[in-house]
């Protein structure tokens, strides 16, 4: 049986963990420069304020309900996670699959009178030390249990066990087909035409046709949906193919100077995960933007595409590379919104194709990355970075409403 353990408004729950008077409380999470909602509590769904709402169109909203209101905390979000996903794998002995940030399927093996008391034991644990509540939903396939999932998060237990046909049909006649995993908008406007209005509805469609009309990841969802498991557990994900870095500016940039800095720091960034996955790349692309939204300013947009002489994961190496890109793509007179790269054409470091004149590289660079990278690791990101990614950035997103970095900065701990 698969399981999914779901945090419950990951981002809310982690700003109350630390705030307690905001239990029961309506909060809400803005994104980058404070733009638009991205996480909401059940007390902020219920005055319906929908997802993704520009923060400036709610205001009088949030002064009549004394909503309060955070900026993205990705540093506490990211050590949070990895706090819930260590207690999930010390309770469970079955393999963990990491599906995002506040999502982890595992595969329960135990009896099934034994699942609801086992899941209800987890659910315990991970709240008792991490403070963050969460749902689980069991089920003989993925599918099956991300529906468990949606509706244990409203039941006062928090954990559903699909474990029988009759419960099964019972739940998918009444789940629209737009909620099924999978199943973008897209596809549910088409089955919708086709008249697939629920999940069980689905279930009962033909696989073949599905798969000659949508497409095999579509038939295989029908599959799931009878208790056929398709997708297997993915415990160790394969590594990315392409990793981007990129960041809506807190202001308006003109300076090909700071637009160097940003460019610099994303890159840095890119760096940090090429490594992390042990890989190397061998092409990088800088794009840039300005703000689509202010019709009324000079709009320009472009991209370059820089190859390299060798693969490397080299931050120095990779930072010069994307300069060379921003130099061929900036223009003088534009107000530039946003920027970014993208590492592309990655191989693992142990595979990655040699050239017949190599180039000649220090060592010391070599041992000077790993030491760079052991530091921040210990010791929190940004520790140690080259100067190329400046020290004022005052091109960074805003964060006005930002709660203090409690678990990963020395100088934001909390006072008690």
């Amino acid at each position: 049986m698969f399981s999914i353990i779901d945090c419950n408004n990951f981002y809310v729950s982690c700003e109350r963990v630390f705030r307690p008077d905001l239990e029961h409380q309506p909060v809400l999470v803005t994104g980058n420069n404070d733009g638009c909602i991205i996480a909401r509590s059940n007390e902020v769904k219920a005055l319906g304020i929908a997802m993704g709402a520009p923060l400036h169109t709610i205001r009088p909203l949030i002064q009549r309900h004394q909503i309060a209101v955070f900026s993205a905390n990705y540093a506490l979000y990211g050590d949070m996670s990895q706090r819930v996903m260590r207690v999930i794998e010390e309770q469970t002995s079955g393999a963990l699959e990491i599906y995002s940030i506040d999502e982890a399927f595992v595969k329960l093996n135990t009896s099934p009178a034994q699942l609801e008391p086992q899941a209800a034991h987890l659910r315990s644990i991970v709240r008792q030390q991490t403070g963050i509540p969460v749902s689980i939903g069991i089920a003989a396939t993925k599918t099956l249990a991300k529906l468990a999932n949606t509706c244990a998060k409203k039941l006062p237990t928090g954990v559903i066990s699909l474990s029988d046909d009759h419960s099964i049909d019972e739940l998918l006649r009444v789940m629209p087909v737009d909620e099924v995993w999978g199943i973008g908008a897209k596809r549910a406007e088409w089955l919708i035409g086709q008249g697939i209005r629920t999940a069980y509805q689905l279930k009962c469609a033909d696989p073949v046709w599905i798969q000659r009309h949508l497409t095999a990841p579509a038939a295989r969802i029908v599959w799931e949906l009878r208790g056929v498991s398709c997708l297997p557990l993915d415990a160790d994900p394969a590594p990315k193919k392409e990793i981007c870095t990129s960041r809506a500016f807190g202001k308006a940039i003109q300076s090909e100077q700071e637009l160097a800095e940003a460019v610099a720091f994303y890159t840095s960034r890119a760096a940090e995960k090429l490594h992390k996955q042990g890989g190397l790349a061998s092409l990088i692309t800088v794009f840039l933007h300005t703000n689509p939204f202010q019709p009324d300013l000079p709009q320009y947009a472009a991209h370059c595409k820089v190859p390299l002489a060798e693969p490397t994961g080299n931050a120095a190496e990779l930072i010069a590379a994307a300069k060379r890109g921003l130099r061929q793509c900036y223009k003088q007179g534009y107000f530039y919104h946003k920027a970014g790269v993208i590492l592309s054409q990655i191989t693992s470091e142990t595979m990655a194709q040699g050239t017949l004149f190599p180039l000649a590289r220090d060592s010391r660079d070599e041992r000077l990355q790993a030491v760079v990278d052991i530091i921040n690791r210990t010791y929190g990101r940004n520790t140690m970075y080259l100067a190329a990614c400046g020290t004022q950035r005052t091109w960074q997103m805003k964060q006005g409403r930002r709660s203090p970095r409690y678990t990963t900065s020395w100088d934001e701990l909390l006072k008690v």
